[in-house]
Formats: structure tokens, C-alpha cells, sequence
């Protein structure tokens, strides 16, 4: 049914670009003359070209877990307390991007570095074909910047990474069984600010998959049976995302394309100081407009992946 209501959405958007042309050639052709019916016929060339590139956009996704939701991790790598607040910037970006294109957002664990920022954050994106679009997101993200933490005001550069996994239910292909004595549950009180709102009952969960080591915690729920279910689904996710990875490890092997993923091999990088620039060091788009980027502004990089994705299939 959710294929059926996809493709029907498809078929509609079709439809739709193919109705909003007819009636502009039609307006043209009545008034063809007027400077307001150029204008009129100018805005709906230009709004179906924009449908054009979205139905596009979604051609490439043919992956397996495409179409799914996303569960996306930003952890704090090598910059020190500039790292944390890079993670936070970044988690912030994705969720003005999720809000921009009508997404659902829930945060389900993070964990506050010392001095500011983050040392981790992890959130659901649900939406549709969120996967196939955040996907393009994992690796690292370097940032350089006038430090706001260091006295001097010099130039530092940080690191954060980005991970991003389906999110997979029960029953769907891919999933992979948690049989129930596999997992170890343990509870713990969610984090905070502190204060009178600080948690005072152990409401946070953690997971730990003990065949594969996986641990997972959720701490944003009111309830300790929320947080249980939430982290589950997370661990679900995970365990996919590592039997799918192992898959492709294989086939690589085999094909003799094994390529390094190492915590250097920045797929992005951010430059605000001396001059503003963000790049993409697998396709080479670039733009000068950083803080429209930071805004959450990032189909610029991501159609490109998409597009280069597509080619090499």
C-alpha cells in the first residue's frame, strides 16, 4: 500500500506539471502581447522545471533502503571544544533541512561536551525517501574558523562525523531477528541542565547487542518503556545497516574495489575564515553562501551525489 500511495503521488506530480504547461501555453496564446502573461508563463516554466528536477531527484533512488527513514549520528572528532560545537552547528543544519522540506525531526539521545556543544547527538528523520537524500551526508565534515573559544581569536580547524543508517522496522526486508537473549538492558538517569527539571528517576535506556557489540541508548522519552522501544528501533537499524555494509564489503572484495574510509578523508569541508567557502571533495560543487548552507540550504551538494550515484550504477 505504501508503494501503491508512492507511485500515485508520482503519477499526480506528472499530471500536475503537465496541467500548470498547458494552461500557461493557453494563457500565452490568448494574451500573447501582455507583459503579464509573459511573466505569468516565465513562473510556471520556471515551477514545473523545479518539479521536473524533484521527480528526477527521486528516480535515483533505487537503493534498498532508499525510500526508508533515516536515524542520523553526529559525533565530535578532532578540534576539542570547537569539535563539540561543530556537532551541534551541524545537527543544526540537518534539522532546519529536515523542517525545510516538511520532515519529521526527534532527537532521541545526545550527550553535551564539557565547556559547549556536543559530543554526540543521534535523531530520527522521517519524511519521504529520507534515507535516500541524508545518505549522501555520511563521512566527515571539516570546519575551519575563527575560534569563538580560544582568546587569541586564531584559526582553528575541527572535525565531525556524520553517519547515517535506514530506519528498519520489524518485518521489513533486511530486518535482522534480535532474539531477546541476545540484548542486555540497562537503565540510568536521562542528562540535563539540572536544576528543578533535572530527571530524578532512571527513565534513560541503554542496549547492548551483545553478538556484535552494538550499543545504543535513548534518553529523550518520558517513559523508560519509550526509551526501550525507541533504542530498539535504533539497534534494528544498526544491525541492518552493518549485515548491509558486510554484503557490499563482500562484493568489493571480490571486484577488487576495496576503497580507505578513514577518519582524515573529509567528504566536506567548511571554510568561514579567511574567506567563505563550502566544498564537496567527491563531486567539487562549491558556494560562497556558507551560512545559507549552515541554514540547512544542502540540496546543492546532495543532488550532485545523487546524480553521481546514478551514473555509476
Amino acid at each position: 500500500m505504501k508503494e501503491l500511495a508512492e507511485l500515485r503521488d508520482r503519477a499526480a506530480a506528472v499530471d500536475g506539471i503537465a496541467s500548470g504547461l498547458r494552461e500557461a501555453r493557453e494563457l500565452l496564446e490568448l494574451f500573447e502581447t501582455d507583459p503579464a502573461a509573459e511573466s505569468e508563463g516565465e513562473r510556471a516554466i520556471a515551477s514545473a522545471t523545479e518539479s521536473i528536477e524533484g521527480l528526477e531527484m527521486a528516480a535515483s533512488f533505487g537503493g534498498e533502503f532508499d525510500s526508508h527513514d533515516a536515524i542520523v549520528s553526529v559525533f565530535a572528532g578532532a578540534g576539542g571544544v570547537d569539535a563539540a560545537d561543530w556537532t551541534q552547528m551541524l545537527a543544526r543544519m540537518y534539522l532546519r533541512w529536515a523542517e525545510s522540506k516538511g520532515f519529521s525531526a526527534q532527537i532521541v539521545d545526545e550527550s553535551p561536551a564539557d565547556e559547549a556543544g556536543l559530543k554526540s547527538i543521534t535523531f530520527f528523520v522521517r519524511g519521504h525517501n529520507a534515507y535516500g537524500l541524508l545518505e549522501s551526508e555520511r563521512g566527515v565534515h571539516r570546519l575551519v574558523r575563527l575560534s569563538p573559544f580560544d582568546a587569541a581569536h586564531r584559526r582553528h580547524t575541527s572535525f565531525a562525523a556524520v553517519d547515517v543508517i535506514p530506519e528498519v522496522q520489524a518485518g521489513d526486508a533486511g530486518a535482522v531477528e534480535i532474539k531477546p537473549d541476545d540484548i542486555r538492558i540497562e537503565t540510568f538517569k536521562s542528562g540535563g541542565a539540572g536544576g528543578q527539571y533535572v530527571n530524578k528517576t532512571e527513565s534513560a535506556v541503554r542496549v547492548i547487542h551483545q553478538p556484535s557489540g552494538v550499543i545504543v541508548t535513548s534518553q529523550q522519552e518520558r517513559s523508560q518503556a519509550q526509551n526501550r522501544d525507541v533504542a530498539i528501533g535504533i539497534l534494528r537499524a544498526k544491525l541492518a545497516a552493518r549485515a548491509a555494509e558486510e554484503r557490499d564489503r563482500k562484493l568489493e572484495d571480490l571486484r577488487g574495489e576495496r576503497q580507505a574510509n578513514e577518519w582524515g578523508s573529509q567528504i566536506r569541508s567548511y571554510v568561514l575564515q579567511p574567506y567563505q567557502l563550502v566544498k564537496d571533495h567527491r563531486t567539487g560543487v562549491e558556494t560562497g553562501n556558507a551560512q545559507a548552507v549552515l541554514d540547512g540550504e544542502i540540496d546543492g551538494f546532495v543532488w550532485p551525489y545523487l546524480q553521481q550515484r546514478r551514473s555509476l550504477v
